[in-house]
């Protein structure tokens, strides 16, 4: 066996081993959302993240790599590569097609799951699926080609080593589309000057879903080197964590100090914000500007939290704050403080303008397609849930099952069926 191949062998059991930590997220997502919205809706949750990750995975398979990965058109587009067809060398990896197809087929699973948690409670579920593979399929694919798939962002020379602006940001303003235009929950909003908090239904399973998130950023941010040699590999691994901790540290003594309590839904949602915070600059920066990345990251989720609350848009989850203007943060941060190159660091200014511009395509770009997208469904499935399936929960409305019941009986089937029926 020859060197070659033994680098090619340990490059593939990274990849499909940092994948496999990417897919657990969606554990994350689903635990995550569940335990912050209201317990009539969980099973609604926990089905939109199996859309995301059966249908969007058939969809990215069969159209949205090619436009993603494609050889390029124009630095738009990627114009061949449908169902992994074709020839990729000139993408020149160590690694097979299939173990680099599966590593990006995760990340584009992560896309759609932020746009989920802004629409919870109230979103068609049939109207959701149709979104699912509008994202996958197009508005992600097409953006990820621009910056990592030979397109003219990557070319003018943005840095976005793991998603910051592709996919937190662009994710992120997409959310922002769907949940000002699906309109905010019931009750939420009511009276002019003031809302309503709908209570999450349970913190600890919100909050385990944030650790398997950790757990599963490390795959994110690390995976990205797509080999198991890279010398950055430990570097990454420690600014993810620096982050995160400072971006959950900030929220946990700012709320401690400023309302007397360490408030744990912000305290959750800053550490995920200093993931996301360092997802472009994991590999750019150093530990220390990691710390301020991450901390700088919870205070602006804080901000963006009660900023969204003054306009009244409602985001049950925090998609927002936590994964548009963390990214944004993040990306503007590799142009202050990568090691090469950033403003901060001696480079001057180019850098910091490229990731500027990036942002505003990547940024706009997902909210239009999102707003424009859902508008063209609506006119065939209505987005919104009626009035009458939001106040029964989208559980019962959507998929005829509760998230946790008390009987301690079997039902019988024909029993059961007929309640249906009626």
């Amino acid at each position: 066996m020859t060197i070659h191949a033994i680098q090619s062998g340990l490059d593939t059991i990274w990849v499909v081993l940092t994948a496999a930590m990417i897919l657990l997220m969606e554990g994350g997502f689903a635990l995550l959302e569940a335990g912050f919205v209201r317990s009539k809706n969980s099973v609604n949750i926990i089905m939109k993240v199996f859309a995301d990750i059966t249908i969007g995975t058939l969809c990215y398979y069969l159209i949205g790599f090619a436009l993603m990965y494609g050889s390029d058109l124009l630095g738009i587009i990627g114009k061949d590569g449908f169902m992994l067809k074709g020839d990729f060398s000139y993408l020149k990896l160590s690694i097979s097609t299939d173990t680099f197809w599966l590593f990006q087929g995760a990340f584009v699973i992560a896309v759609i799951s932020i746009v989920s948690g802004a629409l919870a409670e109230r979103v068609n579920f049939r109207a959701y699926l149709l979104y699912v593979i509008l994202m996958t399929t197009l508005i992600y694919p097409i953006a990820g080609h621009w910056v990592w798939g030979g397109g003219w962002l990557g070319k003018l020379g943005m840095e976005d080593f793991a998603g910051s602006a592709v996919i937190h940001a662009l994710g992120g303003f997409s959310a922002l589309a769907a949940a000002i235009l699906i309109g905010p929950r019931k009750g939420k909003f009511t009276s002019k000057n003031s809302s309503s908090i709908a209570l999450p239904s349970n913190l600890p399973l919100a909050s385990v879903g944030a650790f398997l998130l950790w757990f599963g950023w490390f795959g994110f941010n690390a995976g990205s080197t797509l080999t198991a040699t890279d010398v950055r590999i430990g570097h990454i691994a420690i600014v993810t964590m620096l982050s995160a901790a400072a971006g959950g540290a900030t929220a946990l003594l700012y709320t401690l100090f400023r309302y007397g309590r360490s408030d744990a839904p912000s305290v959750i949602n800053a550490s995920l914000a200093g993931l996301v915070g360092i997802t472009a600059g994991c590999a750019f920066v150093s530990d220390q500007s990691s710390i301020l990345i991450g901390a700088i990251s919870g205070l602006l989720m804080m901000g963006a939290t009660n900023w969204l609350e003054a306009k009244r848009i409602d985001d049950p989850v925090g998609a927002f704050p936590v994964h548009a203007v963390s990214g944004v943060w993040g990306t503007i941060a590799v142009g202050l403080f990568a090691t090469k190159g950033g403003l901060l660091e001696g480079g001057g200014w180019h850098l910091l303008w490229i990731q500027l511009l990036g942002l505003i395509i990547l940024c706009g770009w997902g909210f239009l397609l999102t707003w424009a997208g859902l508008k063209l469904i609506n006119k065939w499935v209505p987005i919104r849930a009626s009035g009458d399936e939001e106040d029964l929960g989208l559980d019962i409305s959507y998929h005829g099952i509760m998230a946790t019941h008390t009987s301690p009986e079997f039902l019988q089937v024909d029993e059961y069926l007929n309640r249906k029926e009626k």
